[in-house]
């Protein structure tokens, strides 16, 4: 028998060619009683190995290879101490100037088999710390007879690896790809040195015994170490700071009730209840200091949305963690946390996206880098990355890359390639020359093969000792540290992690109220303001009009509102969970039900679990109930169900639990078509969905921001557009701004501040829209500016130092209009230069254009208004002055067409539009054939438009937002909303 001991998967990111999966189906059809996983410089996929490896009836190695310039060795771990000593190494391998993996090795090596064909390091090791659990490594490349012959004189006992970097020979060919994507060179360019051996892949022991005749005991010293090597990361606990010892609870119970009469006044039955209730289940989980933690870390700021299912509890309610009302809304604390749930609570915070670093730089503050540290993310090979990854190893132009590629802007694919692109509309006429059909089916292949990490959008966690006692860290490339696994496996670990996210809308709404202060003297206090039961509020909501709303404002949740007809909290609520794209198939039931129409429930036992969303699944939680409801599912069971569901790697377990699902239901004596049709609606929440309480969050901020634009608009859209996150593009709200009646002023220097600004009627572009306009420059002018208004073009030269091609941006984009009003943009252009000759008298370069006795500067004409729009084009990024529809007047003349805002009085007729592209969504039909939702805008409104199949073939490619376009269709209403199925395009 022979056990890997020396294997790399894909997470040995652009060395290993295949998945952890991959490597232990081919260990268990080989027999072997045992697997190492050792990949270079981390333990990546170490969580996902140990249940990938006892699934499949494999015993998991823990270990990796760790690397310098000057040695290698693999790293095993026999125990528990073994195991914190190798995750100390590898933080100080990434962390560590100077590291030097020998002095490691010496100073402690307690618990770890060391193996390695680095001589130099293992003489220092044996020679200072002695030969105990070190061995000379043979794998293919090496010089076996060297190698031994060092054994034998230092007493080291010989292991056979083959450094396996790929299944089967074949992947030798990926891994020779991946390292050149990693070393930024091309085929041609890249030696065999730079690669593992063409040999190096997972032989059996039939095999690898034919090559180790000469020294058979270093396959059985395989088995020797892997039966030394029995340590299997413990996943039963949790692992979290406990900074206020047995204080906690009474701190909590304190805190809870403090914050009940904040929110409520007096202590209602219901409210101590409720509060009793959840902090014996805190109390009995041990998960007190979890919450002070947070409510200290939500203390950094006053603007929070505590979301996910932390909502539906009313100690964070009363912590001021979340601001939704439990109560109120009928949220379940049981959702979040119960006595029956194994993995720890997760609460998700958002601060506003310019604050989330500052509220981060606390926590290291306050916990140390050693105890605390962000989440990794994975980041893996998609379509059009991994296509211009490859074709750049195969030295191909960059100018013939992007032609390729650019097709995949409008789309996302996880398919096949070469069907893909064999049969898309947005490749028609795409001729696969060689090279490229093989780059294709090579991209094919890395398609979801992990890349590099990054940093997770917010998770944070935070141990009572040392990290490092528990996974090991490395330095992100934004500088923070950061654990080397993604959120699953932190989570699967034990790990608690705490969300901190960057959310922008908190950051318009701050925004906004500042300028309603500044502006008006009105002031609204964020954690207390509640305007849910604002009548112009719900207006907005109602009809959809909610362009710049968070959460509200892509196509397809406005053309839901508008269905809806609906603008209260609650329903707004459900909205926010069933738009998820899975789930298309069941809004069109839920909107009919809504306007009345009868429905029988799936089944009696889901009436009145359903009743509230229509008989229609809607949250997370859903899935739970009805499987404990129709299965017989116990709480754990249900919870696991309900979570899988969102999970990359979920398909072996999610199989199993679809069976417990069925075997439970038939043992009830329900129908298999009833169970087929709630397994249906089951894994409408595959990928993403909302559990009530996150739904609830989000809505709240989106009546909030929703209040802002109905009640505020100027300032609502200035800070809409200065936050530079929303759905839409800067120009499509600026279009949006002028339908909303708001006038939109050119930036100004007298006027500006370097966002934009609203009051009134009036939106202001900000210095910010001006490309190219330097942020020191942009600095300048507003110091200067607070010691006065500049008065005239000159008095501006005197106080604003900044380069003149940052002065000439600002006369192009219209920004000294108003100080010079009498002086056209051109001859100002002319004093700047005036202006620098005298500054700068002596220059040769200046004195050519004004001599000496140069004479005063003459008026000179403004520019034409082709050049006028030229420049602002050129400075501001697109017409702001006006909608660029008003260039095509003349072709307009005598057209038969209907404006935007008029199209449902045409409902069931077929008209011609007008229409700029604003933006799309590539779907696929249930026969898996592409179309596309797009929205387009006239200058009296925005409205959508839907590319069926076969309109979809004939015009993807036309599509741009450079011109406008005229497009006929018919005007489908539904329930009030209408949409224009397009069957013609034409260029205007």
């Amino acid at each position: 028998m022979f056990v890997h001991l020396h294997t790399h998967s894909f997470y040995s990111f652009l060395e290993g060619a295949d998945s952890i999966e991959a490597l232990c189906t081919a260990a268990a059809h080989q027999g072997m009683p045992a697997l190492a996983l050792t990949d270079t410089n981390g333990l990546y996929g170490l969580i996902w190995f140990v249940r990938e490896a006892q699934d499949c009836g494999v015993r998991p190695i823990v270990g990796a290879e760790v690397t310098t310039a000057q040695a290698q060795a693999v790293l095993l771990v026999k125990n528990a101490q073994g195991y914190r000593r190798l995750c100390h190494i590898l933080s100080a391998r990434h962390l560590q100037e100077g590291f030097s993996l020998s002095e490691e090795l010496i100073r402690d090596r307690q618990g770890l088999v060391v193996i390695s064909h680095s001589l130099p390091l293992l003489e220092s090791v044996v020679r200072q710390s002695g030969p105990a659990d070190v061995y000379v490594e043979l794998a293919p490349g090496c010089a076996h007879g060297t190698l031994l012959a060092f054994a034998a004189r230092y007493r080291l006992p010989p292991v056979a690896t083959n450094d396996v970097h790929f299944v089967a020979p074949q992947g030798y060919g990926v891994h020779r790809l991946l390292r050149a994507i990693a070393l930024n060179t091309t085929f041609s360019r890249l030696s065999p040195v730079m690669c593992a051996h063409p040999q190096a892949w997972f032989k059996n022991a039939a095999h690898m015994a034919t090559l180790f005749t000469h020294c058979p005991e270093a396959l059985a010293n395989t088995l020797r170490i892997a039966e030394q090597c029995t340590f299997v990361p413990d996943t039963s606990s949790y692992i979290f700071p406990n900074p206020h010892g047995a204080t906690a609870y009474q701190r909590l119970r304190e805190l809870s009730y403090q914050g009940a009469l904040r929110r409520y006044g007096a202590l209602t039955p219901a409210v101590r209840e409720r509060l009793e209730h959840e902090l014996t289940i805190i109390h009995q989980k041990g998960f007190a200091d979890y919450f002070l933690v947070v409510h200290d870390i939500v203390q950094q700021s006053p603007r929070t949305c505590g979301r996910g299912s932390a909502a539906a509890s009313l100690v964070a309610y009363c912590l001021g963690i979340t601001h939704v009302d439990p109560l109120q809304h009928n949220l379940f604390f049981e959702r979040f946390l119960n006595m029956g749930r194994k993995d720890p609570p997760d609460i998700d915070v958002d601060f506003a996206w310019d604050e989330r670093d500052q509220v981060l730089e606390y926590v290291f503050r306050t916990y140390g880098e050693a105890r605390a540290a962000m989440v990794a993310n994975h980041v893996c090979f998609k379509a059009r990355a991994a296509l211009h990854e490859i074709a750049k190893v195969y030295g191909l132009p960059e100018e013939e890359i992007t032609r390729v590629t650019k097709r995949f802007s409008r789309l996302w694919f996880a398919g096949d390639f070469v069907e893909l692109m064999g049969s898309h509309p947005l490749f028609h006429g795409q001729e696969l020359a060689p090279p490229w059909p093989e780059i294709v089916a090579l991209a094919r292949r890395l398609h979801g093969v992990p890349k590099h990490l990054s940093v997770h959008c917010g998770g944070v966690v935070i141990v009572p000792d040392d990290i490092d006692n528990y996974v090991p860290r490395q330095r992100a490339t934004k500088g923070v540290t950061i654990i080397q696994w993604e959120k699953d496996q932190t989570e699967e670990a034990g790990l608690v992690k705490i969300d901190l996210l960057g959310n922008r809308s908190l950051a318009v709404i701050r925004d906004a109220l500042q300028a309603i202060r500044s502006n008006y003297g009105v002031e609204i206090a964020y954690q207390d303001w509640n305007p849910l039961d604002d009548p112009k509020t719900q207006d907005l909501i109602r009809n959809g009009d909610t362009v710049g709303v968070f959460y509200v404002e892509s196509p397809a949740m406005r053309q839901l509102q508008k269905k809806s007809q609906t603008g209260d909290f609650e329903h707004l609520v459900i909205h926010s969970s069933i738009i998820r794209p899975a789930a298309n198939l069941f809004i069109q039931a839920y909107l009919a039900r809504l306007k009345g129409a009868p429905y029988t429930p799936l089944h009696p036992l889901l009436a009145d679990i359903l009743k509230e969303t229509y008989g229609i699944m809607v949250y997370q939680e859903d899935v739970a109930k009805t499987a404990m409801a129709l299965a017989d599912f116990d709480p754990a069971e249900a919870d696991e169900l309900r979570k899988i569901l969102s999970k990359k790697h979920r398909h072996k377990r999610l199989a199993d639990l679809k069976a417990k699902f069925y075997r439970g239901a038939l043992a009830k004596g329900v129908e298999l078509r009833t169970i087929d049709a709630v397994w249906q609606m089951i894994m409408s929440f595959e990928g993403y969905s909302f559990c009530k309480p996150h739904s609830a969050s989000y809505a709240l901020v989106s009546f909030k921001s929703a209040y802002l634009r109905a009640h505020y608009p100027a300032e609502f859209m200035a800070a809409v557009i200065s936050n530079q996150g929303g759905y839409y593009s800067t120009f499509a709200y600026i279009s949006e701004a002028r339908r909303m009646g708001l006038k939109v002023l050119l930036p100004d220097v007298n006027c500006s501040e370097r966002v934009y600004t609203g009051r009134g009627h009036e939106l202001r572009v900000g210095l910010m829209q001006i490309k190219g306009l330097a942020d020191s420059s942009i600095a300048a002018i507003l110091a200067a500016r607070a010691h006065g208004p500049f008065r005239s073009f000159e008095d501006f030269l005197q106080r604003v130092h900044i380069d003149p091609a940052q002065v000439r941006l600002l006369i192009k984009a219209g920004a000294f209009d108003s100080v010079e009003p009498q002086a056209s943009r051109p001859e100002l252009m002319w004093r700047l230069h005036y202006w620098m000759h005298r500054k700068y008298r002596g220059a040769a370069r200046v004195l050519s254009l004004f001599p000496d006795d140069a004479p005063a500067i003459p008026r000179v004409p403004p520019y034409d208004e082709r050049t006028v729009l030229r420049h602002e084009m050129e400075t501001l990024g697109f017409l702001i002055s006006r909608h660029p529809l008003s260039l095509y007047q003349e072709r307009l003349q005598g057209l038969d067409y209907v404006p935007a805002k008029d199209l449902p009085q045409y409902a069931e007729r077929r008209v011609t539009t007008i229409g700029w592209w604003v933006t799309g969504k590539v779907v696929s039909t249930k026969r898996d054939e592409p179309m596309e939702f797009m929205s387009f805008e006239d200058t009296t409104a925005l409205y959508e438009t839907v590319f069926f199949p076969q309109a979809y073939a004939k015009f993807a490619r036309m599509i741009s937002d450079t011109r406008p376009y005229l497009l006929r269709g018919r005007v489908q209403e539904e329930y009030g909303a209408v949409t224009l199925n397009v069957f013609d395009v034409r260029f205007l």
